[in-house]
């Protein structure tokens, strides 16, 4: 999968500008960004639910608007949403998912019964889907995007509304899917699913301010993180919010966690503090601190 200058506008709005991104199949490839920042709009081009405005979108060797209807039998969408009906059975909706996608009945009762199975849905067949907690939905859903074995998973925000040991058992199944060959995108704003893809993409305001592996966008912020420990930590978090040079500041328990711009050493930063009994180390950096460092470096090009 490829775009070149992928972008949509809605009126004077620009909501993706000029993304481009090559995803390779059998890979986990994540969309990170805050609410608004274009993640839902360029899923929804890629697998063609919206026009581009401008550029250029392949998915599975088809031009995508041109060849859109092409695409549909070869891919699965899950929204953030529960999107099944709530009044049929577990055993219905993926009946009736079955029938829309026009599987032979044969085939159909063995995709039903291997999801059913797959799933952990063997002593749920008959519950209603609406009886279910956030977790089962979640699961169901899944199952319903993936019973027509398509090659490319579209997932957005699919973990918003779940508990976090549903959120690691949906990740395991995702897993699962890309090394049978399935390429998946997954858009969230969630740091440690962010961190469990293949490759990254982060998007801030419609654009692309970072993409790579999660550990080579670590990796490219060495010495920029340092950890703070102080008996004034929220004093000194608001003193050094408003230092030039100071990207972020996070308090963790007792300690500060600073993003700085790049360039700043500890004597620049034990400057900054101004106090002497603040204990100042270095550390390595995680995907949060590429996130702030990426979107606040595009927001000030933006103002500039």
């Amino acid at each position: 999968m490829r775009s070149r200058g992928l972008t949509k506008r809605f009126g004077s709005l620009v909501a993706v500008d000029h993304v481009d991104l090559l995803v390779p199949r059998g890979q986990v490839y994540g969309f990170l960004g805050p609410n608004g920042s274009g993640k839902s709009t360029t899923l929804r081009m890629l697998c063609g639910l919206l026009t581009p405005s401008e550029g250029e979108v392949e998915v599975l060797g088809l031009r995508v608007p041109e060849q859109a209807e092409e695409l549909k039998t070869r891919i699965g969408y899950m929204t953030q949403k529960f999107s099944l009906y709530e009044d049929l059975t577990v055993q219905e909706n993926l009946e009736f998912l079955a029938a829309v996608h026009d599987l032979p009945r044969a085939l159909a009762r063995q995709r039903v019964d291997e999801m059913i199975e797959r799933y952990r849905f063997s002593d749920r067949r008959k519950q209603l889907a609406g009886t279910m907690s956030g977790g089962q939905k979640q699961r169901l859903a899944l199952a319903g995007s993936v019973l027509h074995e398509p090659e490319l998973l579209l997932l957005d925000e699919p973990t918003s509304a779940v508990d976090p040991e549903s959120r690691r058992d949906f990740w395991a199944n995702l897993f699962e899917l890309a090394d049978a060959g399935t390429t998946l995108l997954v858009s969230t704003h969630y740091m440690d699913e962010a961190e469990r893809c293949h490759r990254l993409a982060i998007l801030e305001s419609g654009r692309l301010v970072a993409d790579g592996t999660p550990q080579a966008l670590c990796a490219a912020l060495p010495g920029r993180v340092w950890r703070l420990r102080s008996e004034n930590a929220r004093k000194l978090e608001v003193q050094l919010r408003a230092k030039a040079g100071v990207l972020g500041v996070a308090q963790i328990g007792t300690d500060l966690r600073v993003l700085a711009e790049p360039g700043m050493d500890e004597p620049a930063l034990r400057a900054l503090v101004g106090e002497a009994n603040v204990e100042i180390e270095a550390v390595a950096p995680n995907l949060e601190d590429v996130f702030v460092a990426a979107t606040r470096q595009a927001r000030l090009r933006e103002a500039a």
